[in-house]
Protein backbone atom coordinates (compact mmCIF):
# COMPACT_ATOMS: atom_id res chain seq x y z
CA UNK A 1 0.00 0.00 0.00
CA UNK A 2 1.26 3.48 -0.85
CA UNK A 3 0.09 7.06 -1.20
CA UNK A 4 -0.61 8.30 -4.75
CA UNK A 5 1.21 11.61 -4.29
CA UNK A 6 4.34 9.82 -3.03
CA UNK A 7 4.59 7.33 -5.89
CA UNK A 8 4.32 10.09 -8.51
CA UNK A 9 7.74 11.41 -7.36
CA UNK A 10 9.91 12.23 -10.42
CA UNK A 11 7.13 11.42 -12.93
CA UNK A 12 6.75 13.97 -15.76
CA UNK A 13 3.14 15.05 -15.20
CA UNK A 14 1.18 17.15 -17.71
CA UNK A 15 -2.09 17.51 -15.81
CA UNK A 16 -4.14 16.05 -12.96
CA UNK A 17 -7.90 15.56 -12.85
CA UNK A 18 -9.25 14.59 -9.44
CA UNK A 19 -7.86 14.04 -5.95
CA UNK A 20 -4.23 13.09 -5.22
CA UNK A 21 -4.94 12.18 -1.59
CA UNK A 22 -5.63 8.53 -2.49
CA UNK A 23 -4.29 5.15 -1.37
CA UNK A 24 -2.82 2.73 -3.92
CA UNK A 25 -3.02 -0.99 -3.13
CA UNK A 26 -1.49 -2.34 -6.34
CA UNK A 27 -0.24 -1.35 -9.79
CA UNK A 28 -1.41 -2.80 -13.09
CA UNK A 29 -0.73 -2.31 -16.78
CA UNK A 30 -2.89 -5.35 -17.58
CA UNK A 31 -6.54 -4.23 -17.61
CA UNK A 32 -7.75 -7.77 -16.86
CA UNK A 33 -6.12 -7.64 -13.41
CA UNK A 34 -7.43 -4.20 -12.37
CA UNK A 35 -9.98 -3.71 -9.58
CA UNK A 36 -10.66 -1.60 -6.46
CA UNK A 37 -7.48 -0.03 -5.11
CA UNK A 38 -5.64 -0.50 -8.43
CA UNK A 39 -3.62 2.24 -10.08
CA UNK A 40 -4.00 1.40 -13.77
CA UNK A 41 -1.25 2.68 -16.08
CA UNK A 42 -2.42 2.89 -19.70
CA UNK A 43 0.67 2.04 -21.76
CA UNK A 44 0.81 2.24 -25.55
CA UNK A 45 2.37 -1.15 -26.29
CA UNK A 46 3.57 -2.84 -29.48
CA UNK A 47 0.41 -4.97 -29.71
CA UNK A 48 -2.27 -2.99 -27.84
CA UNK A 49 -2.97 0.47 -26.43
CA UNK A 50 -3.90 0.41 -22.76
CA UNK A 51 -5.95 3.61 -23.21
CA UNK A 52 -8.74 1.67 -24.93
CA UNK A 53 -9.25 -0.40 -21.76
CA UNK A 54 -9.72 2.57 -19.37
CA UNK A 55 -13.56 2.27 -19.33
CA UNK A 56 -13.19 -1.45 -18.63
CA UNK A 57 -10.91 -0.97 -15.59
CA UNK A 58 -13.15 1.77 -14.19
CA UNK A 59 -16.10 -0.60 -14.53
CA UNK A 60 -14.05 -3.18 -12.58
CA UNK A 61 -13.66 -0.71 -9.69
CA UNK A 62 -10.32 1.00 -10.39
CA UNK A 63 -10.44 4.73 -9.64
CA UNK A 64 -6.82 5.75 -10.31
CA UNK A 65 -5.67 6.13 -13.91
CA UNK A 66 -2.30 7.18 -15.35
CA UNK A 67 -2.45 7.94 -19.06
CA UNK A 68 -0.91 9.99 -21.87
CA UNK A 69 -4.25 10.94 -23.46
CA UNK A 70 -7.16 12.06 -21.30
CA UNK A 71 -10.63 10.71 -22.14
CA UNK A 72 -13.27 13.04 -23.62
CA UNK A 73 -15.30 12.80 -20.39
CA UNK A 74 -14.27 12.04 -16.80
CA UNK A 75 -15.90 9.36 -14.66
CA UNK A 76 -17.00 10.61 -11.22
CA UNK A 77 -14.69 9.74 -8.34
CA UNK A 78 -11.82 8.78 -10.65
CA UNK A 79 -8.40 10.48 -10.55
CA UNK A 80 -6.66 10.86 -13.90
CA UNK A 81 -2.93 11.67 -14.04
CA UNK A 82 -1.84 12.70 -17.52
CA UNK A 83 1.89 12.05 -18.10
CA UNK A 84 4.42 12.65 -20.88
CA UNK A 85 5.11 8.92 -21.28
CA UNK A 86 3.11 6.12 -19.67
CA UNK A 87 5.94 3.65 -20.36
CA UNK A 88 8.47 5.78 -18.46
CA UNK A 89 5.92 6.59 -15.75
CA UNK A 90 5.23 2.88 -15.13
CA UNK A 91 8.91 2.29 -14.29
CA UNK A 92 9.23 5.35 -12.04
CA UNK A 93 5.90 4.70 -10.29
CA UNK A 94 6.78 1.02 -9.75
CA UNK A 95 10.19 1.95 -8.33
CA UNK A 96 8.54 4.36 -5.89
CA UNK A 97 5.71 1.94 -5.01
CA UNK A 98 8.19 -0.80 -4.09
CA UNK A 99 10.27 1.52 -1.89
CA UNK A 100 12.98 2.48 -4.41
CA UNK A 101 14.87 -0.84 -4.12
CA UNK A 102 17.86 0.22 -6.27
CA UNK A 103 18.70 2.93 -3.72
CA UNK A 104 19.43 0.08 -1.29
CA UNK A 105 21.58 -2.19 -3.44
CA UNK A 106 24.19 -1.98 -6.19
CA UNK A 107 22.59 -2.65 -9.57
CA UNK A 108 24.83 -3.39 -12.56
CA UNK A 109 23.34 -3.57 -16.06
CA UNK A 110 24.91 -5.59 -18.89
CA UNK A 111 24.03 -4.72 -22.48
CA UNK A 112 25.31 -5.68 -25.94
CA UNK A 113 24.41 -8.18 -28.64
CA UNK A 114 26.39 -11.20 -27.40
CA UNK A 115 27.76 -12.14 -23.97
CA UNK A 116 25.11 -10.52 -21.75
CA UNK A 117 24.00 -13.75 -20.09
CA UNK A 118 27.53 -15.04 -19.48
CA UNK A 119 28.75 -11.71 -18.05
CA UNK A 120 25.73 -11.26 -15.76
CA UNK A 121 25.90 -14.92 -14.61
CA UNK A 122 29.64 -14.74 -13.95
CA UNK A 123 29.18 -11.55 -11.92
CA UNK A 124 26.44 -13.23 -9.88
CA UNK A 125 28.63 -16.31 -9.28
CA UNK A 126 31.72 -14.21 -8.52
CA UNK A 127 30.08 -11.93 -5.96
CA UNK A 128 28.33 -14.90 -4.37
CA UNK A 129 31.75 -16.57 -4.04
CA UNK A 130 33.10 -13.35 -2.54
CA UNK A 131 30.52 -13.70 0.24
CA UNK A 132 27.71 -11.39 -0.87
CA UNK A 133 24.02 -12.19 -1.19
CA UNK A 134 23.25 -11.40 -4.82
CA UNK A 135 20.43 -11.17 -7.31
CA UNK A 136 20.54 -12.15 -10.98
CA UNK A 137 18.14 -11.13 -13.75
CA UNK A 138 18.99 -12.99 -16.95
CA UNK A 139 17.64 -14.71 -20.05
CA UNK A 140 18.26 -18.15 -18.52
CA UNK A 141 16.93 -17.63 -14.99
CA UNK A 142 16.56 -15.13 -12.17
CA UNK A 143 18.13 -15.67 -8.75
CA UNK A 144 17.22 -14.16 -5.40
CA UNK A 145 20.17 -15.27 -3.32
CA UNK A 146 20.25 -19.07 -3.75
CA UNK A 147 16.61 -19.29 -4.88
CA UNK A 148 15.87 -19.67 -8.59
CA UNK A 149 12.95 -17.77 -10.14
CA UNK A 150 12.12 -18.76 -13.76
CA UNK A 151 12.80 -16.07 -16.38
CA UNK A 152 10.24 -15.22 -19.05
CA UNK A 153 11.94 -12.18 -20.64
CA UNK A 154 15.55 -10.99 -20.78
CA UNK A 155 14.37 -7.94 -18.82
CA UNK A 156 10.94 -8.20 -17.08
CA UNK A 157 8.25 -5.50 -17.38
CA UNK A 158 8.68 -2.58 -14.89
CA UNK A 159 6.08 -3.80 -12.40
CA UNK A 160 7.48 -7.33 -12.13
CA UNK A 161 11.04 -6.03 -12.29
CA UNK A 162 10.62 -3.68 -9.33
CA UNK A 163 8.69 -6.31 -7.37
CA UNK A 164 11.63 -8.70 -7.92
CA UNK A 165 14.14 -6.02 -6.90
CA UNK A 166 12.18 -5.33 -3.69
CA UNK A 167 12.12 -9.08 -2.96
CA UNK A 168 15.90 -9.12 -3.45
CA UNK A 169 16.33 -6.25 -0.97
CA UNK A 170 13.99 -7.97 1.51
CA UNK A 171 16.12 -11.13 1.22
CA UNK A 172 19.35 -9.31 1.99
CA UNK A 173 20.77 -8.88 -1.52
CA UNK A 174 23.46 -6.22 -1.73
CA UNK A 175 24.30 -6.60 -5.44
CA UNK A 176 22.10 -7.33 -8.47
CA UNK A 177 23.39 -8.12 -11.95
CA UNK A 178 20.92 -7.64 -14.77
CA UNK A 179 20.89 -8.28 -18.49
CA UNK A 180 19.54 -5.09 -20.03
CA UNK A 181 18.12 -5.75 -23.48
CA UNK A 182 17.60 -3.20 -26.24
CA UNK A 183 13.85 -3.90 -26.09
CA UNK A 184 13.84 -3.05 -22.36
CA UNK A 185 15.78 0.17 -22.92
CA UNK A 186 13.55 1.28 -25.79
CA UNK A 187 10.32 0.37 -23.98
CA UNK A 188 11.59 2.19 -20.85
CA UNK A 189 11.21 -0.91 -18.67
CA UNK A 190 14.27 0.26 -16.71
CA UNK A 191 12.98 3.83 -16.12
CA UNK A 192 13.40 4.95 -12.52
CA UNK A 193 16.14 2.45 -11.64
CA UNK A 194 19.42 3.69 -10.17
CA UNK A 195 22.42 1.87 -11.63
CA UNK A 196 25.78 1.54 -9.88
CA UNK A 197 27.33 0.66 -13.25
CA UNK A 198 26.85 -0.49 -16.81
CA UNK A 199 28.78 -2.88 -19.06
CA UNK A 200 28.91 -3.03 -22.87
CA UNK A 201 29.99 -6.30 -24.52
CA UNK A 202 29.73 -5.73 -28.30
CA UNK A 203 27.21 -4.87 -30.98
CA UNK A 204 26.39 -6.77 -34.16
CA UNK A 205 23.23 -7.26 -36.21
CA UNK A 206 20.23 -8.45 -34.22
CA UNK A 207 16.60 -7.51 -33.50
CA UNK A 208 16.17 -5.57 -36.75
CA UNK A 209 12.62 -6.93 -36.84
CA UNK A 210 12.05 -4.58 -33.89
CA UNK A 211 14.49 -1.70 -34.33
CA UNK A 212 14.25 -1.63 -38.18
CA UNK A 213 17.79 -0.23 -38.69
CA UNK A 214 21.19 -1.05 -37.22
CA UNK A 215 21.72 2.66 -36.46
CA UNK A 216 18.57 2.72 -34.33
CA UNK A 217 19.69 -0.45 -32.53
CA UNK A 218 23.01 1.26 -31.70
CA UNK A 219 21.25 4.45 -30.56
CA UNK A 220 19.02 2.49 -28.17
CA UNK A 221 21.98 0.64 -26.62
CA UNK A 222 23.87 3.93 -26.25
CA UNK A 223 20.86 5.54 -24.51
CA UNK A 224 21.45 3.21 -21.55
CA UNK A 225 24.94 4.65 -20.98
CA UNK A 226 23.74 8.21 -21.65
CA UNK A 227 21.35 7.82 -18.71
CA UNK A 228 23.89 6.57 -16.15
CA UNK A 229 24.54 8.98 -13.23
CA UNK A 230 27.95 10.57 -12.59
CA UNK A 231 28.61 8.39 -9.52
CA UNK A 232 28.22 5.20 -11.60
CA UNK A 233 30.85 3.44 -13.72
CA UNK A 234 30.59 2.59 -17.42
CA UNK A 235 32.80 -0.17 -18.88
CA UNK A 236 33.08 -0.80 -22.61
CA UNK A 237 34.88 -3.12 -25.02
CA UNK A 238 37.66 -1.09 -26.64
CA UNK A 239 38.08 -3.73 -29.37
CA UNK A 240 34.51 -3.31 -30.62
CA UNK A 241 34.47 -0.55 -33.23
CA UNK A 242 31.50 1.07 -31.47
CA UNK A 243 32.88 0.56 -27.96
CA UNK A 244 34.08 4.16 -27.59
CA UNK A 245 30.88 5.60 -29.12
CA UNK A 246 28.79 3.85 -26.47
CA UNK A 247 30.43 5.91 -23.72
CA UNK A 248 30.71 9.15 -25.70
CA UNK A 249 28.02 11.06 -23.78
CA UNK A 250 27.84 9.21 -20.49
CA UNK A 251 28.16 11.09 -17.20
CA UNK A 252 29.53 7.94 -15.54
CA UNK A 253 33.21 7.22 -14.94
CA UNK A 254 34.57 5.58 -18.12
CA UNK A 255 36.69 2.42 -18.32
CA UNK A 256 37.65 0.08 -21.16
CA UNK A 257 38.73 -3.55 -21.48
CA UNK A 258 40.69 -5.01 -24.37
CA UNK A 259 42.77 -7.88 -25.76
CA UNK A 260 44.27 -5.78 -28.56
CA UNK A 261 44.92 -2.25 -27.35
CA UNK A 262 45.72 -0.23 -24.25
CA UNK A 263 42.92 -0.24 -21.68
CA UNK A 264 42.33 -0.08 -17.94
CA UNK A 265 41.55 -3.81 -17.98
CA UNK A 266 44.00 -5.44 -20.42
CA UNK A 267 44.08 -9.13 -21.26
CA UNK A 268 46.27 -11.44 -23.34
CA UNK A 269 45.47 -15.04 -24.25
CA UNK A 270 48.40 -17.41 -23.65
CA UNK A 271 46.59 -20.74 -24.17
CA UNK A 272 43.10 -21.67 -25.39
CA UNK A 273 42.01 -25.32 -25.40
CA UNK A 274 39.37 -27.67 -24.02
CA UNK A 275 40.82 -27.39 -20.52
CA UNK A 276 40.14 -23.65 -20.55
CA UNK A 277 41.91 -20.34 -21.06
CA UNK A 278 45.30 -19.30 -19.75
CA UNK A 279 45.56 -15.52 -19.98
CA UNK A 280 47.05 -12.52 -18.32
CA UNK A 281 44.80 -9.82 -16.88
CA UNK A 282 46.74 -6.66 -16.13
CA UNK A 283 49.93 -8.77 -16.21
CA UNK A 284 48.63 -11.37 -13.72
CA UNK A 285 48.61 -14.90 -15.26
CA UNK A 286 45.47 -16.94 -14.49
CA UNK A 287 43.94 -20.23 -15.69
CA UNK A 288 40.18 -20.03 -16.30
CA UNK A 289 37.71 -22.86 -16.89
CA UNK A 290 35.96 -21.01 -19.70
CA UNK A 291 36.98 -21.53 -23.34
CA UNK A 292 37.43 -19.19 -26.31
CA UNK A 293 38.39 -15.64 -27.16
CA UNK A 294 34.80 -14.43 -26.66
CA UNK A 295 34.96 -15.67 -23.07
CA UNK A 296 38.29 -13.87 -22.60
CA UNK A 297 36.35 -10.67 -23.32
CA UNK A 298 33.56 -11.71 -20.95
CA UNK A 299 36.08 -12.37 -18.17
CA UNK A 300 37.72 -8.97 -18.69
CA UNK A 301 34.33 -7.25 -18.44
CA UNK A 302 33.53 -9.12 -15.21
CA UNK A 303 36.96 -8.39 -13.74
CA UNK A 304 36.59 -4.69 -14.57
CA UNK A 305 33.17 -4.47 -12.93
CA UNK A 306 34.45 -6.19 -9.78
CA UNK A 307 37.34 -3.73 -9.48
CA UNK A 308 34.98 -0.77 -10.06
CA UNK A 309 32.75 -2.18 -7.29
CA UNK A 310 35.73 -2.00 -4.91
CA UNK A 311 36.85 -5.64 -4.75
CA UNK A 312 40.46 -6.74 -4.27
CA UNK A 313 42.24 -7.79 -7.49
CA UNK A 314 43.88 -11.01 -6.26
CA UNK A 315 40.71 -12.35 -4.64
CA UNK A 316 38.64 -11.52 -7.74
CA UNK A 317 41.02 -13.44 -10.03
CA UNK A 318 41.20 -16.39 -7.61
CA UNK A 319 37.40 -16.72 -7.50
CA UNK A 320 37.00 -16.13 -11.26
CA UNK A 321 39.44 -18.94 -12.00
CA UNK A 322 37.08 -21.47 -10.38
CA UNK A 323 33.86 -20.45 -12.17
CA UNK A 324 31.97 -22.01 -15.05
CA UNK A 325 29.77 -20.02 -17.43
CA UNK A 326 26.02 -19.89 -18.05
CA UNK A 327 24.00 -22.92 -19.12
CA UNK A 328 23.80 -23.35 -22.89
CA UNK A 329 26.81 -21.11 -23.56
CA UNK A 330 29.59 -23.26 -25.08
CA UNK A 331 28.22 -26.15 -23.03
CA UNK A 332 30.14 -29.24 -24.12
CA UNK A 333 30.04 -33.00 -23.58
CA UNK A 334 32.27 -35.77 -24.92
CA UNK A 335 31.03 -39.24 -25.92
CA UNK A 336 33.16 -41.61 -23.77
CA UNK A 337 33.94 -44.23 -26.43
CA UNK A 338 34.07 -42.35 -29.73
CA UNK A 339 35.44 -39.12 -28.17
CA UNK A 340 33.06 -37.04 -30.27
CA UNK A 341 32.80 -33.54 -28.80
CA UNK A 342 29.29 -32.07 -28.67
CA UNK A 343 28.87 -28.35 -28.04
CA UNK A 344 25.50 -26.73 -27.30
CA UNK A 345 25.45 -22.95 -27.69
CA UNK A 346 22.81 -20.21 -27.77
CA UNK A 347 24.49 -18.51 -30.77
CA UNK A 348 21.57 -17.02 -32.70
CA UNK A 349 23.22 -14.09 -34.48
CA UNK A 350 25.76 -14.23 -37.35
CA UNK A 351 28.52 -12.79 -35.15
CA UNK A 352 27.85 -15.16 -32.23
CA UNK A 353 27.85 -18.16 -34.59
CA UNK A 354 31.14 -17.07 -36.17
CA UNK A 355 32.70 -16.52 -32.71
CA UNK A 356 31.77 -20.04 -31.59
CA UNK A 357 32.91 -21.69 -34.83
CA UNK A 358 36.22 -19.78 -34.87
CA UNK A 359 36.80 -20.91 -31.27
CA UNK A 360 36.06 -24.52 -32.28
CA UNK A 361 38.47 -24.26 -35.23
CA UNK A 362 41.22 -23.13 -32.85
CA UNK A 363 40.51 -26.11 -30.57
CA UNK A 364 40.87 -28.83 -33.18
CA UNK A 365 44.20 -30.55 -33.66
CA UNK A 366 43.90 -30.82 -37.43
CA UNK A 367 41.95 -33.82 -38.69
CA UNK A 368 38.62 -33.42 -36.85
CA UNK A 369 35.61 -32.24 -38.82
CA UNK A 370 33.19 -29.57 -37.58
CA UNK A 371 29.53 -30.53 -38.10
CA UNK A 372 27.05 -27.75 -37.33
CA UNK A 373 23.31 -28.01 -36.71
CA UNK A 374 21.62 -24.62 -36.93
CA UNK A 375 18.41 -22.79 -37.75
CA UNK A 376 16.77 -19.40 -37.17
CA UNK A 377 13.81 -18.38 -35.05
CA UNK A 378 10.46 -17.49 -36.59
CA UNK A 379 8.80 -14.07 -36.14
CA UNK A 380 12.26 -12.51 -35.66
CA UNK A 381 14.79 -10.59 -37.78
CA UNK A 382 14.64 -12.23 -41.21
CA UNK A 383 17.65 -10.33 -42.61
CA UNK A 384 20.10 -12.35 -40.51
CA UNK A 385 18.93 -15.73 -41.86
CA UNK A 386 21.04 -15.85 -45.06
CA UNK A 387 24.01 -14.46 -43.07
CA UNK A 388 23.66 -17.25 -40.50
CA UNK A 389 23.60 -19.92 -43.23
CA UNK A 390 26.65 -18.43 -44.95
CA UNK A 391 28.57 -18.22 -41.66
CA UNK A 392 27.75 -21.83 -40.70
CA UNK A 393 28.92 -23.18 -44.07
CA UNK A 394 32.06 -21.04 -44.21
CA UNK A 395 33.38 -22.22 -40.84
CA UNK A 396 32.08 -25.83 -40.82
CA UNK A 397 32.86 -28.99 -42.79
CA UNK A 398 29.22 -30.08 -42.79
CA UNK A 399 26.03 -28.15 -41.96
CA UNK A 400 22.55 -29.40 -41.20
CA UNK A 401 19.99 -26.60 -41.49
CA UNK A 402 16.93 -27.28 -39.34
CA UNK A 403 14.18 -25.66 -37.27
CA UNK A 404 14.90 -23.46 -34.27
CA UNK A 405 11.69 -22.02 -32.76
CA UNK A 406 9.56 -21.51 -35.88
CA UNK A 407 6.82 -19.88 -33.77
CA UNK A 408 4.02 -18.83 -36.16
CA UNK A 409 6.11 -19.16 -39.34
CA UNK A 410 6.42 -22.09 -41.74
CA UNK A 411 9.71 -23.85 -40.80
CA UNK A 412 10.30 -24.79 -44.45
CA UNK A 413 10.19 -21.10 -45.44
CA UNK A 414 12.68 -20.18 -42.70
CA UNK A 415 15.04 -22.85 -44.05
CA UNK A 416 14.62 -21.44 -47.58
CA UNK A 417 15.52 -17.96 -46.23
CA UNK A 418 18.70 -19.42 -44.69
CA UNK A 419 19.57 -21.27 -47.91
CA UNK A 420 19.34 -17.99 -49.87
CA UNK A 421 22.70 -16.93 -48.36
CA UNK A 422 24.62 -19.98 -49.62
CA UNK A 423 27.07 -19.74 -52.52
CA UNK A 424 27.97 -22.68 -54.77
CA UNK A 425 30.69 -23.99 -52.43
CA UNK A 426 28.41 -23.69 -49.39
CA UNK A 427 25.61 -25.61 -51.13
CA UNK A 428 27.90 -28.65 -51.38
CA UNK A 429 28.36 -28.66 -47.59
CA UNK A 430 24.82 -28.67 -46.29
CA UNK A 431 21.65 -30.70 -46.04
CA UNK A 432 18.31 -29.58 -44.59
CA UNK A 433 16.24 -31.60 -42.12
CA UNK A 434 13.20 -29.77 -40.76
CA UNK A 435 12.76 -31.96 -37.66
CA UNK A 436 15.36 -30.68 -35.15
CA UNK A 437 15.68 -33.96 -33.24
CA UNK A 438 16.25 -35.84 -36.49
CA UNK A 439 18.81 -33.22 -37.54
CA UNK A 440 20.78 -33.74 -34.30
CA UNK A 441 20.54 -37.54 -34.72
CA UNK A 442 21.87 -37.25 -38.28
CA UNK A 443 24.78 -35.09 -37.12
CA UNK A 444 25.73 -37.73 -34.52
CA UNK A 445 25.49 -40.51 -37.15
CA UNK A 446 27.69 -38.53 -39.56
CA UNK A 447 30.37 -37.91 -36.92
CA UNK A 448 33.57 -39.93 -36.77
CA UNK A 449 35.91 -40.29 -33.79
CA UNK A 450 36.97 -36.89 -32.33
CA UNK A 451 34.77 -34.88 -34.70
CA UNK A 452 33.18 -31.77 -33.17
CA UNK A 453 29.42 -31.22 -33.30
CA UNK A 454 27.95 -27.75 -32.72
CA UNK A 455 24.23 -27.58 -31.93
CA UNK A 456 23.53 -23.86 -32.23
CA UNK A 457 20.66 -21.48 -31.58
CA UNK A 458 18.68 -22.70 -28.58
CA UNK A 459 21.29 -23.20 -25.86
CA UNK A 460 19.61 -23.28 -22.44
CA UNK A 461 16.03 -23.42 -23.79
CA UNK A 462 13.97 -26.41 -22.69
CA UNK A 463 11.26 -26.06 -25.34
CA UNK A 464 10.57 -25.65 -29.05
CA UNK A 465 7.80 -23.23 -29.99
CA UNK A 466 5.66 -24.27 -32.98
CA UNK A 467 2.41 -22.51 -33.93
CA UNK A 468 2.13 -20.89 -30.49
CA UNK A 469 2.66 -24.15 -28.55
CA UNK A 470 5.82 -24.82 -26.53
CA UNK A 471 6.86 -28.48 -26.72
CA UNK A 472 9.51 -29.93 -24.38
CA UNK A 473 12.86 -29.87 -26.21
CA UNK A 474 16.39 -29.76 -24.76
CA UNK A 475 19.33 -29.83 -27.21
CA UNK A 476 21.82 -30.99 -24.57
CA UNK A 477 19.53 -33.72 -23.24
CA UNK A 478 18.90 -35.05 -26.75
CA UNK A 479 22.60 -34.96 -27.62
CA UNK A 480 23.54 -36.72 -24.36
CA UNK A 481 20.98 -39.47 -25.04
CA UNK A 482 22.29 -40.00 -28.57
CA UNK A 483 25.88 -40.16 -27.29
CA UNK A 484 24.82 -42.80 -24.74
CA UNK A 485 23.30 -44.92 -27.51
CA UNK A 486 26.43 -44.43 -29.63
CA UNK A 487 28.73 -45.71 -26.90
CA UNK A 488 26.71 -48.87 -26.05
Amino acid sequence: MAHLQDILYKVSIRSIQGELDRQVDNLQTDSRLAGPGTLFIAVKGTHADGHQFIPQVIAAGATLIVCEDLPSSFAPGVTYVQVESSAAASGIIAHNFYGQPTERLKLVGVTGTNGKTTIATLLYKLFSALGYTCGLLSTVENHIGDRIVPATHTTPDPLHLNALLKEMVDNGCTHVFMETSSHAIHQQRIAGLKYAGGLFSNITQDHLDYHKTFEEYIRVKKAFFDSLPSEAFAISNADDKRGAVMLQNTHAKKYFYSLKTLAEFKGKILENNLTGLVMTINDQEVHFRLIGEFNAYNLLAVYGAAICLGEERGEVLRCLSTLTGAEGRFDYIVSPKEKIIGIVDYAHTPDALINVLVTIQKLRKGHERIITVMGCGGDRDKTKRPLMGAAACEYSDKVIITSDNPRSEDPEQIIRDIEAGLNTAAKRKYISITDRKEAIRTAVNLAATEDILLIAGKGHEKYQEIKGVKYPFDDKQILTGLFDLLDK
